[in-house]
């Protein structure tokens, strides 16, 4: 009673107690299993595309900064964790500079090519935001430091984190489970 008083004297602004549960983790669940193994070739399509990019040459770190930002941008939990640990793992990425990646321009931790490619990610992510996605002078500066065969490594890790981003987040692909 006195908690039906006391949210009723509130008013609008009124918010019920936490239940027991308020404090636990939530678990959620993904909707279906995931259309990657449902498809005969499905797996092998995308991790094909993986592949080609990373036949570049182009430094890891470089394309671990790229799927994790896309991952950001897209609200997908699964890659977003996936790639903050490669980056962590593989790279030796400090922490600082694995929070730093969601507002890299203000922060200390990125190399002249790390910033073309972050930009870069943005541009083709948010391909819908703007008349003119990639902008001359952005395709200028990725350009001077980056050779064709680069660029079209990024573009091809670009274009296949966000076929997993836009799948994963579909179907509310959670977390850590495969």
């Amino acid at each position: 009673m006195t908690d039906t008083i006391q949210a009723r004297d509130a008013g609008a602004n009124a918010v019920p107690a936490p239940g027991p549960d308020a404090d636990a983790i939530v678990e959620p669940k993904a909707r279906m299993p995931h259309p990657a193994f449902l498809l005969d070739g499905g797996m092998d399509a995308l991790t094909a595309m993986n592949r080609v990019a990373a036949s570049a040459d182009i430094q890891p770190a470089i394309l671990h900064l790229v799927t994790l930002r896309a991952s950001q941008i897209n609200g997908c939990s699964w890659c977003t964790v996936e790639h903050t640990r490669e980056l962590r793992e593989d790279d030796g990425a400090s922490d600082e500079r694995i929070a730093a990646v969601a507002s890299w321009r203000e922060a200390p931790y990125f190399t002249a090519r790390e910033r073309a490619a972050l930009a870069f990610t943005e541009a083709v992510t948010r391909i819908a935001d703007r008349p003119d996605p990639v902008s001359d002078e952005l395709w200028s500066e990725v350009s001077a430091l980056f050779s064709n065969r680069e660029i079209s490594a990024l573009l091809f890790s670009i274009g296949t984190i966000n076929v997993w981003n836009r799948i994963n987040a579909a179907i509310r692909q959670p977390a850590g489970r495969r």
